[in-house]
């Protein structure tokens, strides 16, 4: 099942994504089995983020060849950090890069669970059904500012810096799937989803040690590869299984 996030009559409105069109739901399925009320074509859909999370984790260095590239350590524990949900932007919608921004501007395509239930302490097969569901996420960097500030706080998390969708697929192995980034229909990174340090289940057993997960938080795992964005580039992250989120790349003050 897909399920979506999209804007109607100037509102958020849940929807289950179905071949050609949106069936339009009375709430949110991490509540339960909300009605259909409706339904809108799907080439018509305006796509908002497929969850705004409680809390927005992150993991860093979590594939073999990004870690060599940079040439870091490889993590002896699963560890995560944390993003602005406020970075978020939906399928389709703007990336801006700011008019101040010099030097690498880069995205990054990941996998990001989204977790389905109130978890504390789990084992690996209560971790494993504590995921909702997989959608897809791309980490959009500005490397100048990153290196400039003690922390992640405009580098990671300006606006419209983590766009996330199109939608939550729940019934797919999301390990066993092919992550491709493409800028302007041209390949620029293909890897294996599933070949992590630690996978998903790995760090939310280990978060779960400390931290009470809650439905609709989100955990992005990392990406293997990234790529250098420019305003008028348009980039897609594909993952198999689940979909393609695509969005333009746009200079501050300049909407084209």
């Amino acid at each position: 099942m897909r399920y979506a996030r999209v804007l109607l009559d100037g509102r958020p409105v849940w929807g289950r994504v179905g071949r050609t069109e949106v069936h339009l739901l009375s709430g949110s399925p991490l509540d339960g089995a909300p009605d259909v009320l409706g339904v809108v074509p799907l080439a018509e859909a305006l796509w908002l983020p497929p969850v705004v999370p409680p809390v927005f984790y992150a993991v860093g260095y979590n594939y073999p060849r990004h870690i060599e590239h940079a040439g870091a350590a490889t993590p002896e524990r699963p560890e995560v950090g944390y993003r602005a949900s406020s970075a978020l932007t939906g399928h389709r919608s703007p990336i801006v890069r700011p008019a101040e921004v010099t030097g690498r501007f880069e995205a990054e395509p990941e996998l990001v669970a989204v977790i389905g239930r109130t978890v504390r302490h789990a084992d690996h097969d209560e971790a494993r059904e504590a995921v909702f569901g997989w959608t897809i996420g791309n980490d959009v960097s500005a490397r100048t500012w990153q290196h400039q500030d003690r922390t992640f706080w405009r580098s990671k998390n300006s606006d419209t810096f983590k766009p996330m969708g199109p939608w939550i697929e729940t019934d797919v192995d999301a390990l066993a799937q092919t992550t491709t980034l493409r800028v302007n229909g041209e390949v620029r990174a293909e890897f294996p989803t599933g070949d992590m340090v630690f996978d998903p289940f790995d760090y939310i057993v280990e978060i779960t040690r400390h931290i009470t997960l809650h439905p609709g938080d989100v955990l992005w795992m990392g990406a293997e590869a990234t790529c250098q964005l420019e305003p008028g580039d348009t980039v897609e992250v594909e993952i198999s299984g689940i979909g393609v989120l695509s969005n333009p790349v746009h200079l501050e003050g300049n909407p084209s």
